[in-house]
């Protein structure tokens, strides 16, 4: 028998695998006719709804027009029952026109006068624009600027002008450097952070150097109100470059030339113009009046203008700080000890000496600062507003550590919402949220009421001892801080201070106080 022919078998496998190519054919024909026929409907749809919009729109501006028109003529046909109206305007147009008729033909006969009006209307815009410049040099000037500055002041202003002149060529090639290292090596083994902290450093010398050059040039002037003036700037520029050198050298000697800098910017600032000095003796005393009025009714600290609740001033702000890094130390360990690691009391003090958090007091200084005005406002509000203070402050408060010590007290990276790589997050700036609400419409009053409890006679005495102490504590805490650090860094300790703190508080001392922070040379500033 002789084999079957292999095409009787594949025919209709070949049949079958047509019918199908046929099916997917005639299916995406189909498909495609009716993506086609649903874009033209879709196309169709759009252009009436254009079509119907535009009618509309001729439609609206047709009815406008048309309701113009009809006022129009109303107003004539009421012209016209009243022709009176349309004399009187005719009239007061030829009456307008003969008065410019006749101004124009005096200016023609009588020149001089023409030239006599304006004259005097540029003196009497003169005359307002002096005066406008003599109240506005009112404002920067002074009685004590009619006595002249010893001779001694004036060599002092020029000296401090020139050698600020000086130092300029110097800061300008220590920027060139570094921009040129940038450009030629990247940033190195230094880092971004060290970068970015070195050309703030240079632009604030710059600045101050600048700022100096005027207050010497103001000093040669004699120009006592300006120079006083000019002084606060120097204060902000002077915090400013201690900021930047603790956190590219820590601490240093050359702190010592930013203190005397502001102890003599002081000195000048209170003898160059003794108005400024007489007006707070004077404002002094009348306050001390009016508190003691104001204790023995009872209101004592609150804002009698209504402006806001509480008295801004020095008095109000140190006690709240002192009050809220009490109580922010205490919170912050009671939540440490019931949700974070319950049964586990952990120390969460942030400066070498006595119960107190300054973080918290800081955060509640700042937000009795900006929401002192918003007590009566709606508390979302105060929310949103303390959030962004507290959650702000936090993260720059984070970042200065770490620059200046390598130093980390706390770590949101693993918390939802981590913003500016776990320096603060979401639900922390909620919570610094509530705290605001609280704090404004719950605690502020009950703070105003315990301070009140110091009698006002021993205000002032207790204030400066407290001040006094807290100065001291925060200094002392930078120094056992920058001590640590360079223990962990493996530096020499060889100054007397290091040696002071590597006595009296060693690494055992620091990490017992401070539970929650951990030092990492590597990732300070001046330690990349």
């Amino acid at each position: 028998m002789s084999a079957p022919k292999p095409e009787n078998t594949e025919r209709p496998e070949r049949e079958k695998r047509v019918a199908r190519v046929v099916r997917a054919a005639e299916e995406k024909v189909t498909d495609t006719a009716r993506a086609a026929v649903a874009f033209e409907r879709a196309d169709l749809a759009e252009t009436e709804h254009e079509w119907r919009e535009q009618l509309h729109n001729d439609g609206a501006e047709l009815r406008a027009d048309v309701a113009r028109d009809k006022q129009k003529v109303a107003q004539a046909v009421d012209d016209l029952r009243h022709p009176e109206r349309i004399a009187a305007a005719v009239e007061a147009r030829v009456e307008h026109g003969a008065e410019e008729a006749a101004s124009a033909a005096r200016a023609i006969e009588h020149p001089g006068v023409t030239v006599a009006e304006a004259e005097h209307a540029v003196a009497a815009k003169k005359t307002a624009f002096d005066r406008t410049t003599a109240t506005i040099a009112a404002e920067f000037t002074s009685p004590a600027d009619a006595r002249k500055l010893p001779r001694v002041l004036k060599v002092f202003g020029v000296l401090l002008a020139l050698v600020s002149l000086a130092t300029l060529p110097g800061i300008g090639a220590a920027i060139y450097r570094s921009v040129t290292s940038v450009e030629a090596h990247g940033l190195g083994t230094e880092g971004v952070s060290t970068v970015v902290v070195n050309f703030l450093y240079l632009g604030v010398l710059s600045v101050l150097a600048l700022t100096a050059v005027i207050f010497g040039y103001r000093l040669f002037r004699n120009q006592r109100r300006w120079a006083a003036i000019i002084s606060y700037g120097l204060y902000v520029l002077l915090i400013a470059g201690v900021l930047c050198s603790i956190m590219l050298q820590g601490i240093t000697p050359d702190l010592v030339f930013y203190l005397v800098a502001f102890v003599v910017t002081i000195g000048l600032q209170s003898y160059l113009d003794p108005s400024l000095l007489e007006e707070r003796r004077r404002h002094r005393k009348a306050r001390e009046a009016e508190e003691h009025a104001e204790g023995e009714a009872g209101t004592l600290g609150r804002d009698l203008t209504g402006k806001g609740y509480i008295t801004l001033n020095f008095f109000n702000l140190f006690w709240i700080f002192v009050v809220a890094s009490v109580l922010g130390l205490i919170m912050e360990e009671v939540v440490h000890f019931l949700f974070v690691v319950p049964g586990q009391w952990q120390d969460r003090a942030g400066l070498l000496f006595g119960p107190f958090s300054p973080i918290y007091g800081c955060g509640a200084v700042l937000m009795t600062v900006f929401l002192n005005r918003f007590h009566k406002s709606n508390w979302l509000v105060i929310f949103v507003v303390a959030a962004v203070i507290g959650g702000g402050f936090e993260a720059l408060t984070s970042l200065f550590m770490q620059y200046a010590y390598g130093a980390v007290a706390w770590d949101y990276s693993n918390m939802p919402g981590s913003l500016f790589g776990g320096r603060t997050c979401l639900p922390f700036m909620a919570c610094w949220g509530l705290l605001g609400v609280v704090w404004i419409k719950l605690l502020l009053p009950f703070m105003l009421r315990l301070v009140n409890f110091i009698p006002w006679n021993w205000r002032y005495g207790l204030t400066v001892v407290a001040a006094v102490f807290m100065l001291a504590d925060a200094v002392m805490t930078l120094q056992a801080l920058d001590c640590w650090y360079e223990r962990l860094s493996g530096d020499k300790v060889d100054t007397p201070i290091q040696q002071f703190y590597d006595q009296h508080f060693d690494d055992t001392v620091m990490a017992d106080r401070f539970q929650s922070m951990t030092i990492h040379p590597a990732d300070a500033v001046r330690g990349k």
